[in-house]
């Protein structure tokens, strides 16, 4: 039997950048997952305050130089690589200057909400399939991580569904409790489209907030999972309303990596 294959996406991985709990999480599960005798990749945005010589991060030439349209704009994807000390995990990281120069991460040193986090964030998701395409490398499954990665899912069930690169290729979302207040503009559902996504597929994304990303991810996903345990009265009524998808660690006994383990293989057939 050939190795699982397993996408880890998310905005933040330790050591690079941390500002909550996803940060540990997508550390220390794809390693377990590794040991386990899967195949792994990790892919995370490139904020400004990655320090690229630190951390070592160096272009991947062969990667980068891919257009991705967001609404009726063509920004370059550069994709950056970097080791993880002490792992044998590699993680490539989205990059544009436009998008993740700057030294914060959703805030500005003011604390007021980029404007533009959800272009960011379309650009992110689709960069990230667009990455694994060049790759030449056919994920059996794509685990995605907090409402920066929400629309992955949609994207792999629409767009990418007849690529051969996809055409397998189930989706995990994780919610986690990192919500936001923001509510983006009205052009956000014409940002998101991409070819074989409609308006009425991105329904949800009418809302122009923290919910409908929620939605989205949870709604085309094959399998949501909770990662806290404390959510909002709205979001608890959209994890209820799909809980046919949900899977839930159990809180005690058996470890927490054996649990995905088990998800993933039943997951990828």
């Amino acid at each position: 039997m050939s190795k699982l294959r397993i996408l880890y996406v998310a905005s933040e991985i330790n050591p690079f950048l941390q500002t909550s709990a996803v940060a540990d999480f997508v550390r220390k599960l794809p390693q377990a997952m590794q040991e386990r005798g899967m195949e792994i990749r990790i892919l995370v945005p490139r904020f400004g305050l990655i320090n690229e010589r630190k951390n070592r991060l160096h272009e991947v030439v062969r990667l980068s130089g891919i257009n991705i349209t967001v609404g009726d704009e063509e920004k370059p994807l550069i994709i950056k690589v970097a080791s993880i000390p002490n792992a044998k995990l590699q993680v490539y990281f989205i990059d544009n200057e436009d998008y993740f120069q700057r030294k914060h991460v959703f805030l500005d040193k003011d604390d007021r909400f980029y404007e533009d986090n959800d272009e960011r964030t379309i650009f992110f998701c689709k960069g990230v399939l667009e990455t694994v395409k060049k790759l030449g490398w056919s994920p059996d499954i794509v685990h995605c991580n907090d409402w920066m990665t929400a629309l992955i899912p949609l994207y792999l069930k629409t767009t990418y569904k007849n690529d051969p690169m996809f055409k397998d290729t189930k989706s995990v979302f994780s919610v986690y409790n990192n919500s936001f207040s923001y509510r983006f503009d009205d052009g956000l559902v014409e940002k998101a489209k991409a070819m074989d996504v409609d308006e009425e597929m991105l329904k949800y994304l009418k809302s122009a907030d923290y919910d409908g990303f929620i939605r989205m991810g949870c709604t085309y996903a094959d399998v949501v999972v909770k990662a806290d345990e404390d959510y909002s009265e709205s979001l608890n009524t959209i994890l209820n309303d799909l809980s046919d998808k949900k899977f839930e660690l159990a809180e005690e006994g058996q470890e927490v990596a054996d649990q995905y383990y088990n998800l993933y293989t039943e997951l990828a057939g």
